[in-house]
């Protein structure tokens, strides 16, 4: 992903919080807008660890709009843009991977809508305190532009007859989906620098029902599907002032 995305992402929402801070009533004080960047990591057949693989973990930027429904809970439309990654090579064992030596990339952007609980009922820093923890989860639609690689296979290792090659071939006959459903759940912890603005942390798992999000299936592992989880820093904003939800603030 180039430089010039991230820098117009954030130059919009440095210029888009500029403009209505001075003119941020309370009529507008339940909705929250954010930004965030981090790394994308890919779960799946070329990936060696069950956690995933930081080998070739990837950056991902995103852009977020919340609506406040009480102290406890928000809906949050989220978007998402980034990029996946998988590459056998990148490990040294078993030594099969370097023989079957599988790659893909894949462009990605991820529209989904969430669930947020604030497990302190802190949605409007009712209680006057510094961090707020969070968890989530919803669905979304993930679009993607699969490009696999097995032009390195090792032919001499792997021979016709073995089910490495034959399902490549299956594999091979099938297109990559261009869009997949995503069951986001992650957890995150607000920390609070004014009344409006707080620093984000956010671990997100992406569950799918598809193993084919790498390109390859048969010709891998069959038996388990294709996930990818996040790990971003970012900021959020809140319009409006002081209490959010009209309720008195319990210091402590």
């Amino acid at each position: 992903m180039s430089h010039s995305f991230y820098v117009t992402l954030f130059s919009f929402l440095f210029v888009f919080i500029i403009v209505n801070t001075a003119n941020a009533q309370r009529d507008f004080s339940k909705w929250q807008i954010g930004v965030n960047g981090g790394i994308l990591v890919y779960q799946g057949d070329l990936s060696k660890q069950d956690i995933g693989s930081y080998q070739t973990v990837q950056p991902v930027g995103g852009l977020y709009i919340s609506r406040v429904l009480n102290s406890s809970f928000l809906l949050r439309t989220n978007l998402a843009i980034g990029r996946l990654y998988g590459n056998d090579a990148s490990y040294n064992s078993p030594s099969w991977r370097q023989k079957r030596n599988y790659a893909f990339t894949s462009p990605l952007a991820e529209v989904s809508e969430l669930l947020v609980w604030n497990m302190f009922s802190n949605n409007g820093n009712e209680l006057a305190q510094r961090f707020s923890p969070y968890m989530f989860a919803g669905a979304g639609v993930s679009f993607l532009n699969v490009n696999r690689d097995y032009s390195k296979l090792d032919t001499t290792y792997f021979s016709s007859s073995s089910k490495t090659f034959n399902g490549l071939a299956a594999d091979i006959a099938r297109i990559p989906p261009r869009a997949v459903l995503v069951l986001p759940v992650g957890i995150g912890t607000e920390v609070y620098l004014t009344p409006n603005l707080s620093l984000t942390l956010e671990t997100s798992f992406r569950y799918t029902f598809s193993d084919y999000i790498d390109g390859f299936s048969l010709g891998a592992n069959p038996d388990k599907k294709d996930y990818y989880h996040s790990h971003t820093i970012g900021l959020l904003y809140r319009f409006g002032k002081g209490n959010k939800l009209g309720c008195p603030v319990i210091k402590r």
